[in-house]
């Protein structure tokens, strides 16, 4: 027990969860930790988010309002905000990215499934979530510059990056008013599949969307398409892209702003992955590199791209973006 947070014992005990087996779970990108509870034939999921450097209070808001709108987000069977716990209802294991690996032919059925839920996520009223603005997107897409450069020893004109994708993104706030609830990390290893089902999908739950915003209905399209774990085939990529334009009509432009949010997530993720090894010693996420560049060169190539796409051909080699993004040093 040496290895668990400081009063998570006492807090089990609190919420009548004591006596029972405690498994931590490995982490990701944060300092959330997780750890699978279970006994007298129960189950749960335990979330350590410690202040100062986590806040579960997003969590707890976003999740009770997905619940309130027909989303299926885990139900909270227990919290201490201010000390960092929230013990939560057991998804499972099924999360999609790993059936995939063990079920490929169900493929298009469970992206079917996630296109058809995001459909009905954006029929909902926005959440009482701050906007997904100007401010945040450009905060964002700094990233890459603030730490890929640097990485690869170049020397850009920051000034005229933020230019462009102020001039590539403007035309788009007015068509995200009043907006849809961004969950902002909506790919396959944020989606639990719960089944049963004939096709052995079922319904799917949602983790991981404490850090929601109001926004464009396209930026969770792109993160589900684009993903930066798993790789996404052009054709499956078009044929959801279609089903959702067809459910969901969400107009003329969609298909450029798609694009400029692809490629500013693409260049956020870029930097945040490099950030990862860089400040935090996650080596790891260099080799996605390759498979999120990729994907942001076929942004790029949108006319809507322009402005953007010009500023990487000034100064970003097209030896280091031939290769993907090139090896960082």
């Amino acid at each position: 027990m040496s290895e668990l947070p400081d009063g998570l014992i006492q807090f089990l005990e609190s919420a009548g969860w004591g006596g029972t087996t405690i498994d931590p779970i490995p982490g990701d990108a944060s300092f959330r930790r997780y750890f699978r509870v279970r006994g007298d034939d129960r189950r749960a999921m335990l979330m350590h988010a410690p202040p100062p450097e986590e806040d579960p209070r997003p969590f707890l808001d976003v999740a009770r309002w997905l619940a309130a709108h027909g989303q299926r987000a885990p139900e909270i069977i227990a919290e201490d905000a201010e000390a960092g716990w929230i013990l939560l209802e057991d998804f499972g294991v099924d999360r999609m990215r790993d059936w995939l690996d063990e079920n490929p032919e169900g493929e298009t059925n469970a992206y079917m499934a996630a296109i058809d839920a995001l459909v009905e996520l954006h029929r909902a009223p926005p959440g009482p979530f701050d906007p997904y603005d100007m401010t945040v997107y450009q905060r964002e897409a700094a990233l890459l510059t603030e730490w890929y450069c640097p990485a690869m020893s170049l020397t850009v004109d920051t000034g005229g990056y933020a230019a462009a994708w102020t001039e590539t993104l403007r035309p788009l706030l007015d068509r995200q008013r009043p907006g849809v609830t961004v969950l902002r990390d909506y790919h396959a290893e944020n989606i639990m599949l719960l089944g049963p089902a004939p096709d052995g999908i079922g319904a799917q739950g949602l983790i991981d969307f404490q850090d929601a915003l109001v926004g464009h209905r396209a930026y969770d399209l792109v993160s589900l398409l684009q993903d930066a774990r798993r790789d996404v085939s052009a054709e499956l990529e078009r044929a959801m892209l279609d089903r959702y334009i067809a459910r969901g009509a969400p107009g003329e432009e969609f298909e450029a702003d798609y694009a400029r949010l692809g490629a500013q997530r693409n260049a956020k993720i870029v930097g945040i992955f490099t950030r990862l090894w860089k400040r935090d010693g996650k080596a790891r996420y260099l080799a996605m590199i390759p498979r999120v560049w990729e994907a942001m060169e076929r942004d790029l190539a949108h006319p809507a791209l322009a402005p953007v796409a010009s500023w990487f051909d000034l100064n970003i080699p097209r030896n280091i973006r031939d290769t993907f993004g090139g090896e960082i040093q």
